[in-house]
């Protein structure tokens, strides 16, 4: 049994498939979804979203945070910003990880302070994804 998995952000869809098993980061911890889950409705986290494709496929994605709905035959995914794990970029999520400390050690506002704070999540999620690939790899 499978359900239909949607993964979506303001770039575009990132994925859209059948699914035995989504792993995904919410805003409480960790949570994995099955065919026939009971509904739900929360906010994600950034982190990595794990899919277990139909035929048994194992594949990663990176979410920036977002929202996720689930109905019992459907997951849909709306990140923030979403990729597939092997197109991170690792310069990229290093320079976003300094500069959001940077802005941190600086404290030049709370508003300032609190984007930083988001950036610096988003740029270790995906340090920490990108750090998983390679032992996978290795």
């Amino acid at each position: 049994m499978d359900i239909q998995l949607d993964i979506v952000s303001a770039e575009g869809e990132i994925f859209s498939g059948k699914a035995r098993l989504v792993i995904l980061p919410a805003s409480e911890g960790e949570i994995g979804v099955t065919p026939r889950h009971a509904p739900l409705l929360t906010l994600l986290r950034p982190g990595e979203v794990r899919v277990q494709t139909a035929d048994g496929q194992e594949q990663s994605f990176y979410v920036g945070g977002g929202a996720l709905e689930v109905q019992p035959n459907r997951i849909t995914v709306l990140a923030d910003t979403a990729a597939r794990a092997h197109d991170l970029d690792e310069a990229a999520a290093l320079a976003a990880q300094q500069r959001a400390q940077d802005a941190i050690a600086s404290r030049t506002d709370k508003i300032t302070y609190a984007e930083a704070q988001a950036e610096l999540a988003r740029a270790v999620a995906q340090l920490k994804l990108i750090q998983k690939l390679r032992k996978v790899k290795g």
